[in-house]
């Protein structure tokens, strides 16, 4: 058999198609799941913000969080419907002692920033739940809003 009968209808070209050249590989990143109160600062601004509904953290919270969400989540002032969707900008968090976390979080909604804090406390079965939240300096419990 000769080498014009593989060639492609019009290829007049004698040489065999190259290899194709290894395409660089980028190093990817691990994906790394977010980290626990990177998790619930979005969790958390989402209920807050009336974006979610405040059954979306059942079974996240301890102690009253849950009850607390559920009262003050539709008069806080991070609602969507007054202004520009609220955004978390930055998270950080210190462990102060073994299964516990605080950590802050500032969220921006146009040109006003917010400040949020809130507490996780690992449980028995590893996993970790919210126990209090703060935002903008009012501390959230029922009943009780206002400057601490």
């Amino acid at each position: 058999m000769s080498m014009d009968s593989t060639r492609p209808a019009g290829r007049r070209d004698q040489r065999r198609p190259q290899a194709v050249p290894p395409q660089r590989s980028r190093r990817l990143r691990p994906h790394r799941p977010p980290r626990p109160h990177q998790w619930f600062a979005e969790r958390l601004l989402a209920v807050l913000s009336g974006q979610r509904p405040v059954h979306w953290m059942l079974g996240h919270t301890i102690g009253d969080a849950y009850d607390q969400l559920a009262e003050l989540a539709p008069s806080t002032p991070l609602g969507a419907a007054r202004g520009p969707r609220p955004v978390l900008r930055h998270c950080h968090a210190a462990q102060p002692a073994g299964g516990v976390v605080e950590a802050f979080a500032s969220i921006t909604a146009g040109d006003r920033v917010q400040a949020m804090a809130f507490r996780l406390e690992q449980g028995p079965d590893q996993r970790w739940r919210c126990a209090a939240v703060e935002l903008g300096g009012e501390r959230l419990t029922a009943g009780h809003p206002g400057p601490r």
